[in-house]
């Protein structure tokens, strides 16, 4: 399933979808040299203007201009290959670039943000050197480290049958405190069956 299906199945109605300026910004160049290629300084000072067009609230008619292009120049196949996948990018996602709207709504531009996140949140705590996780070991622990990260939850361990909850303010009593030691679910690669230990 590609990214933008599953933001359509899954977040659409519950969250704006923003194509990465920078990627935006890596088509339009390709759609300038294919049809500039010939001439590399015009090539550069078109892809400039519509960079600048699409930054700052014009990206329709970023988009009136490449549909012109694909309906009137001849260009070779290659070229227009590009071209016209390029203007079908923009014609898919023209309200996934509306970069001074989000700028007013104060959204983030580029995928950055979004990927220094996945990178702090997944990677760091589930790759580690030799670590293999079971998909239900996997979601289980995922589920504690967001609740751990988002600091959401007064006990731990809530649904534990052997735990007696306590409070994560309360006083410090060794002998009731649930400690946020989680059961890891790692597998044992000798057997598939013993679990590890690891904390969030």
């Amino acid at each position: 399933m590609g990214f933008w299906r599953l933001y359509r199945e899954c977040f659409s109605d519950c969250a704006v979808g923003i194509l990465d300026f920078y990627h935006a910004a890596g088509h339009l160049w390709r759609a300038a040299t294919a049809w500039l290629g010939h001439d590399p300084e015009a090539a550069e000072i078109c892809f400039e203007r519509w960079r600048h067009l699409l930054r700052h609230g014009k990206h329709t008619q970023v988009l009136m201009e490449l549909t012109r292009l694909v309906n009137r120049v001849t260009l070779n196949a290659e070229s227009m290959k590009v071209l016209a996948q390029v203007q079908a990018d923009f014609q898919n996602h023209c309200q996934h670039v509306a970069y001074s709207a989000f700028e007013q709504e104060q959204l983030p531009l580029g995928s950055g943000l979004v990927e220094s996140a996945c990178k702090w949140l997944i990677q760091q705590r589930f790759k580690w050197v030799g670590m293999g996780w079971s998909s239900t070991g996997f979601e289980h622990l995922l589920y504690l480290r967001l609740a751990w990260v988002n600091q959401r939850g007064r006990y731990p361990f809530p649904l534990s049958p052997n735990v007696n909850p306590q409070p994560l303010d309360a006083p410090r009593d060794e002998t009731l405190l649930v400690r946020p030691v989680v059961l890891g679910l790692k597998k044992n690669t000798r057997n598939g069956e013993n679990f590890h230990c690891h904390s969030l």
